[in-house]
């Protein structure tokens, strides 16, 4: 009986992929744990292995179909590889039998047929000059399993709608054709990518479900750029990577979730679970749009630890190798939009998280000190939280706090 290949539970809240590239063909052989297809989730891709051995006798969902978590995508035969053929007495090549006289048959189409027992005279090429593929051979096997099977069931009623077989793939999502209006307006209508529509969906819960509100405040950036200058290269020579920016609001935001801890807390029904854990999202741009990949245990990371995670997690990211594993139970998230030059933005909490950053461009800007303008480089920050559990007090308090730390970064070693 054929085993079922399966899509595998991809992790909280994903219950679609799409169905990437296909690494093996119809016909093909397949060992035990062998990367069979790739499947795309709202938040990476990831690799599809064989569960046995055997040859893969049906593809059931072709690349870019969308299927759900369980949703049987293909169907593999189990049993042990194509034995090695036995060595020739002679070795002079085989005369050609009747039939590959006008044709030649390709080696995957002659060991298809081979292995059903099929005589090549009996298949039709549909290749260049006639060639015999592999694929012309898979038709005439399964022409031959559905004679030996009898005749289906009687067509339906002439007026009535023919009913889908069991096994029957839905074509593949495709764009709608171009809609021309005018010369120069035209327009294009394509298909959501599962990534979106997910990241649509838990966007749209995410205001529904809470109430969230944005609190601002702005940061002085001059003693983490003193710092940063004066340190870089030994930073650099003693660790092997960029002493970051990031590093510096990662290590004040653990602090200020030690201190106010219901930022890093959530709500489950009627409670309240307050995590005594710092796991930190840190959003990334990647190949296939923004990914959260998760610090764990940030509270216990160094600048470097932090430093070489984010630099990890954003080369991987854009070749889509974050491990869905890695995306996984953040307690709090920070983003930096300041990097694509945003300004000010609010964003949106990602649940069941009741708290995120939003860390902005740094601009020269002229701010009073001690009592005289000066041009200082400034950040403003943002802080999305779920009213429902974070008060306006705390959140204020959450963001002085930051901004304390980052201003005299030497509080974040005295922990003061």
């Amino acid at each position: 009986m054929p085993i079922e290949l399966k899509i595998p539970d991809a992790g909280e809240s994903i219950s679609e992929v799409r169905i990437g590239t296909w690494r093996k063909e119809q016909g093909d052989f397949v060992t035990r744990d062998e990367v069979v297809a790739e499947i795309e989730t709202d938040k990476a891709a990831m690799e599809l292995p064989a569960p046995v051995s055997g040859r893969l006798i049906k593809i059931l969902a072709q690349a870019g179909a969308e299927a759900s978590v369980g949703e049987v995508i293909a169907l593999i035969e189990e049993g042990d590889g194509p034995a090695p053929p036995a060595k020739a007495a002679v070795s002079a090549p085989p005369a050609p039998g009747p039939g590959e006289q006008e044709h030649h048959i390709m080696p995957s189409a002659r060991r298809v047929l081979g292995e059903a027992g099929l005589s090549p005279k009996d298949v039709v090429g549909t290749g260049p000059g006639g060639r015999v593929l592999k694929e012309d051979a898979i038709r005439l096997v399964e022409s031959a399993q559905a004679a030996e099977r009898g005749p289906g069931p009687a067509p339906p009623p002439m007026g009535a709608e023919p009913s889908k077989p069991q096994d029957a793939v839905a074509p593949a999502p495709v764009a709608a054709p171009v809609a021309v209006q005018s010369p120069g307006r035209e327009e294009e209508s394509v298909p959501m990518t599962p990534m979106r529509k997910v990241i649509a969906r838990n966007l749209v819960a995410a205001q529904q479900n809470a109430a969230l509100l944005t609190t601002f405040n702005e940061v002085d950036m001059s003693a983490v750029i003193e710092l940063r200058k004066r340190y870089r290269e030994a930073f650099l020579e003693a660790h092997g990577v960029k002493l970051g920016f990031m590093a510096f609001f990662v290590k004040a935001a653990v602090q200020a979730l030690q201190a106010l801890p219901a930022v890093n807390a959530r709500i489950q029904g009627d409670y309240i679970i307050y995590r005594k854990y710092h796991d930190i999202g840190i959003a990334v741009g990647g190949g296939k749009g923004l990914v959260v990949p998760v610090l764990r245990d940030a509270e216990s990371m160094s600048f470097a630890d932090i430093e070489r995670a984010i630099a990890d997690f954003a080369a991987r990211a854009r070749q889509n190798k974050i491990e869905l594993s890695e995306l996984q139970g953040g307690t709090f998230t920070i983003s930096n939009g300041g990097i694509y030059g945003s300004m000010l933005s609010t964003p949106i909490v990602n649940p069941p998280q009741s708290g995120i950053l939003g860390m902005h461009a740094i601009q020269d800007r002229p701010v009073a000190v001690n009592g005289s303008v000066e041009v200082r480089p400034m950040m403003y920050l943002a802080l999305t939280y779920d009213h429902r559990i974070v008060d306006g007090r705390e959140a204020v308090a959450f963001l002085r706090r930051i901004r304390d730390l980052v201003e005299r970064p030497e509080r974040i070693w005295l922990r003061v």
